[in-house]
């Protein structure tokens, strides 16, 4: 009986066809670009710097938590139908209220910098003042969300410019003639381990808003329910494995440089390292590639923060005009403040560390008390095991975090 699908699950949803498949492949990129922002890149740099090869055993490890995490996620969310927040207000009634007010907090400091690194990256491509550059992107961001169809508009850009991310940064990285033998041996026997990089690693790639970026577009898609358990998994997977290999070649390329002895420049080592690799070209195409990835972090940011304060009865046109309402006030405390301040940023991050317990131990509880959310669906023991260890880990960020707060504030 458990394995029996109701009447209304046997019949055709939104997200079946070719706009269901494009929008798991949507929700997919929009996971990974979210996850790819002005922040991941400078991230990766630096360790690369710091680590050498070494960094990609710490890339491999986080991959495989992030994996472990992301599974459990799309499954329930996807099981469900139910975003996290209302998942968790079905738990402990108001309980997802706070969860959404930490992560639009979060959002809000966070799309600041990710404006911010759509500027900067205008700048890399053009020359473009900064400033300029940044409202032009804000503006082609909140277009996004004011055509007639924003979701499947929202479904192409973000994979549009995720290919050209990863297109791009393949070439420098093929350019920079990087050591893959030494790489390929320290992701399994490394000469060195960075604890402090790996959870750095995870919280940045399934931590805050990023966590639920694309399960929360699957639902919105329709594309949900026991029947496509399967599929949703497998997009989850191919989501995190799809951050993974951007960052495995934005290490390889970085690396190349590292290794030939380059010395690369203090204030912007990212853009540096492609110019070396690649001259003139390679810095324009690093513009390109911290631009997409700044916009994409900022439609991601924008797109989820809103999707935690609405539920499945608010419309889709009240919706893309709230996130078209977010970006502008995003766009304003840019103007007025030039950049996220560092004290709040670091502010930020720490309530990220915190989001991501709290909304997953209410998934996991979903997973293993409450079978009636899942429309009876017979949750796989396995599945949740391995949920458990990633769950272990991520109340050690947790702690990590409010030990940061308190530091900061004390």
């Amino acid at each position: 009986m458990d394995d029996k699908l109701t009447q209304a699950e046997q019949t055709d949803t939104p997200g079946t066809g070719t706009a269901g498949r494009s929008a798991l492949l949507g929700a997919m990129f929009l996971m990974a670009t979210s996850a790819i922002g002005p922040g991941f890149i400078t991230q990766t740099t630096d360790f690369t710097m710091k680590m050498g090869a070494a960094f990609a055993f710490v890339i491999v490890t986080s991959v495989l938590v992030d994996i472990a995490v992301q599974l459990n996620v799309w499954r329930v969310i996807g099981v469900s139908g139910l975003r996290a927040n209302e998942l968790t207000n079905r738990i402990v009634p108001g309980l997802g209220w706070g969860l959404s007010a930490l992560v639009l907090l979060g959002g809000i400091v966070f799309n600041i910098g990710n404006i911010s690194g759509t500027g900067l990256g205008t700048d890399a491509m053009f020359g473009l003042e900064p400033k300029i550059g940044a409202m032009i992107s804000a503006v082609i961001a909140i277009a996004i969300f004011l055509v007639k169809r924003a979701g499947a508009a929202l479904d192409r850009i973000v994979v549009i410019l995720g290919v050209v991310m990863i297109a791009l940064t393949t070439w420098i990285a093929v350019t920079s003639h990087p050591p893959v033998g030494l790489a390929l041996k320290n992701a399994v026997l490394p000469e060195s381990i960075n604890f402090l990089a790996i959870t750095t690693l995870i919280g940045g790639t399934v931590g805050g808003y990023i966590t639920y970026a694309g399960a929360h577009r699957l639902v919105d898609s329709g594309r949900v329910g026991r029947r496509h358990a399967t599929e949703i998994s497998k997009t989850s997977v191919i989501g995190v494995l799809v951050t993974g290999v951007m960052r495995a070649i934005l290490f390889l390329a970085v690396l190349g440089v590292v290794h030939a002895g380059a010395t690369l420049a203090a204030d912007n080592p990212s853009a540096s390292a492609f110019q070396y690799a690649a001259g003139e070209f390679g810095l324009r195409a690093f513009g390109i590639i911290f631009w997409a990835a700044a916009l994409t972090s900022v439609i991601g940011a924008s797109y989820t923060s809103i999707s935690f304060l609405t539920t499945q009865r608010t419309s889709e046109r009240t919706r893309d005009l709230a996130t078209v309402a977010f970006i502008v006030l995003c766009s304003v405390l840019f103007l007025l403040l030039g950049k996220a301040p560092v004290k709040l940023l670091i502010f930020a991050g720490g309530f990220n560390g915190l989001i991501l317990p709290i909304g997953f131990t209410a998934i996991l509880w979903v997973a293993w008390r409450r079978r009636d959310l899942l429309h009876g669906y017979v949750y796989p023991k396995w599945l949740l095991s391995i949920g458990v260890l990633a769950w272990l880990l991520t109340l050690f960020l947790g702690w990590e975090s409010i030990a940061g707060l308190q530091k900061l504030w004390g």
